[in-house]
């Protein structure tokens, strides 16, 4: 008799460990329990459209909520279940009928469902789970399953439904805010946007997936291309959260099975910024919203949208598993982001000009990760300067591309007064890039502030040591004093900042034990061992200037005499050094007063004495 069915039974557990250990720590967010049910809903109608010949031509999948009753219900119209299934497959964990399905190779492309452990999601979020099922293999019976722990469960005979599974969850009082229907849209949206059944919430009228992707669309081939970009660009904009999108490029790899859209974010990024985000569809259902090292890491202002077949979730369906499909993706995609780049400098300069506007840096960086991109962007990305943001050809003067390695100093006073830019070799990605842009398109560089570089600017000139020492003992404070020949040769004198003794100053500092791990120290003061820190500047004296020639012409007849000159062109250094990034090092005040002050001295002395009135 039927009254006389209803059993008590156990749960058979086909994978190792405790269902409660599994149905509690599995997955990581309550929402994925939403997703599961709505998945097992999905594979459940795929499974009948390819066993029974009766299945319904428009199926439907129809999540409800219930905020006062904390209950939410999963109702779709798929194969349901007879009383065997629900022992063999509903309630034994690791034993689902659809990976047997997609096994014997029908339906794969379509069925999501792998390990047979997603109802245990259930679980994780409601107190009670009962579920009400009709199977199109028996029409006229149905089955009322119920459990409070996953443990065990209940079945009992039930009236007959609509052929399909209504899974209804008791939840739990922290979990009651999953029952609201707007919650319900919201989460849904995003989690089913890309599955071929319709996901509908409560009694609403339309889907909350309601059109395919614009690659999954057959009509879109039809289309102009300007209407095919708004809609792409729409698309977009449902999955971009930070930005808006300024252009979308499509991503079509088959031999990956690999399908999708990237996009360029209409927001400012800078080379150390990332902005990433990536949603990676399985078959439909998203698995992952936040696949960013699928982009490239150059591309930190891209998102996008891909699906495929191939990528293998984990367990938990909550990651990616790390094998050769995930490889062969992230090669796709970053093919796919390249070329549609290139085409889209082509086909949309509008476009194309915001783009550069927008990430100029990060591009500049983007540029040194491919032959391509830096071909396609050598011409077009702008170079900070000391004269403003200029494309790599503008900086090259007479063949020769200056750039220095530190902000302000003696490189600004410099060239200023020589009239050429010099490009900031220490702002992100810059010196490398110029490093290629000079090997491609002919130029010297000029790295100022290297011993390399120094040699280009300033030529060395030997000088008596006596003349070296006197000249050190006037015009110095503690740099290494070097004459040369340079130009402006109105400018008698520069002192130039030693980077590599400052870099071993700093590394050799008791501060730097406190930030640097040991090993890490011991490897960087091997290197700079070698290293002279005697002085913190060179000190390069112009013998084309003709008040050093003066100066030393008068020094060699009487020191006594060159000496308000030389204390007059010593205050002029420190002058231009109180505007240096060098000035205030080691706490110490600007000598700008003591410079200013030293000037009025030596024009005092340098002039006659005024006559007696």
């Amino acid at each position: 008799m039927e009254g006389d069915y209803a059993q008590l039974r156990t749960a058979g557990v086909d994978l190792g460990g405790l269902m409660t250990v599994l149905g509690q720590h599995l997955y990581s967010t309550p929402l994925v329990a939403l997703r599961e049910l709505v998945q097992n809903a999905h594979d459940t109608i795929v499974r009948r459209r390819l066993e029974d010949a009766q299945a319904p031509a428009a199926p439907r999948i129809t999540v409800s909520g219930d905020l006062a009753a904390r209950t939410v219900r999963v109702t779709d119209t798929g194969t349901g279940l007879t009383d065997a299934e629900i022992h063999q497959y509903l309630a034994t964990v690791g034993v689902g009928y659809t990976r047997g399905l997609r096994q014997s190779g029908a339906g794969e492309d379509e069925l999501i469902g792998m390990f047979g452990l997603g109802f245990l999601s259930a679980f994780v979020i409601a107190e009670r789970v009962t579920v009400h099922t009709t199977s199109y293999q028996q029409p006229g019976r149905g089955w009322r399953y119920q459990s409070s722990n996953g443990e065990q469960y209940s079945l009992t005979p039930a009236p007959a439904r609509e052929v399909g599974t209504v899974v209804e969850l008791l939840l739990r009082p922290e979990h009651a805010r999953l029952a609201g229907e707007d919650y319900l849209a919201r989460v849904l949206g995003r989690y089913c946007a890309l599955l071929r059944v319709p996901i509908y919430i409560g009694s609403a009228a339309e889907p909350v997936n309601p059109e395919p992707p614009p690659w999954r669309d057959p009509d879109a081939g039809n289309e102009h291309p300007v209407q095919a970009r708004k809609r792409q660009l729409r698309f977009a904009s449902r999955f971009e959260s930070q930005f808006e999108p300024i252009c979308a490029l499509p991503v079509a790899a088959p031999e990956h099975d690999l399908r999708g859209l990237l996009w360029v974010q209409d927001g400012g990024t800078y080379g150390n910024s990332d902005n990433r985000n990536l949603s990676v569809f399985v078959r439909g259902m998203l698995l992952d919203d936040d696949a960013r090292e699928l982009l490239p890491s150059w591309a930190g202002f891209a998102g996008g949208v891909i699906e495929s077949s191939r990528l293998m979730p984990t367990a938990s369906r909550e990651d990616l598993q790390r094998n050769d499909a995930y490889r062969a993706a992230q090669h796709a995609i970053a093919e796919a982001l390249i070329t549609g780049l290139a085409s889209l400098a082509r086909e949309q300069p509008e476009a194309w000009r915001r783009i550069l506007a927008r990430h100029n840096e990060a591009l500049l960086g983007a540029a040194l990760c491919d032959a391509r991109l830096f071909e396609l962007l050598a011409a077009e990305v702008r170079i900070p300067s000391s004269h403003g943001e200029l494309r790599a050809g503008a900086l090259r003067r007479d063949g020769v591309i200056h750039v220095g390695l530190g902000g302000g100093g003696f490189e600004d006073m410099l060239f200023r007064m020589l009239g050429v830019p010099v490009a900031r070799g220490d702002r992100y990605a810059v010196l490398p890039f110029l490093r290629q842009w000079a090997q491609r398109h002919g130029g010297r560089l000029i790295e100022i502030g290297t011993e390399q570089g120094n040699r280009q600017l300033f030529t060395e000139q030997p000088l008596p040591a006596e003349e070296v020492e006197w000249l050190r003992e006037a015009l110095g404070d503690g740099e290494r004093l070097v004459p040369a020949r340079f130009a402006p040769a109105e400018l008698p004198l520069m002192a130039v900042p030693d980077r590599e003794a400052e870099l071993k100053r700093r590394l050799e500092s008791d501060e730097a034990d406190k930030r640097i791990s040991m090993t890490a120290l011991r490897l960087v003061r091997g290197f700079t061992a070698g290293i002279d820190g005697s002085a913190p500047a060179r000190l390069y004296v112009n013998l084309d200037n003709p008040a050093v020639a003066a100066l030393l012409a008068t020094a060699r007849r009487d020191p006594a005499a060159a000496a308000p000159a030389a204390r007059l062109l010593r205050a002029v250094k420190q002058l231009m050094d109180s505007h240096s990034e060098h000035s205030e090092a080691d706490g110490q005040e600007p000598r700008l007063n003591g410079a200013l002050a030293a000037i009025g001295e030596s024009a005092l002395r340098l002039l006659p004495p005024a006559p007696e009135s």
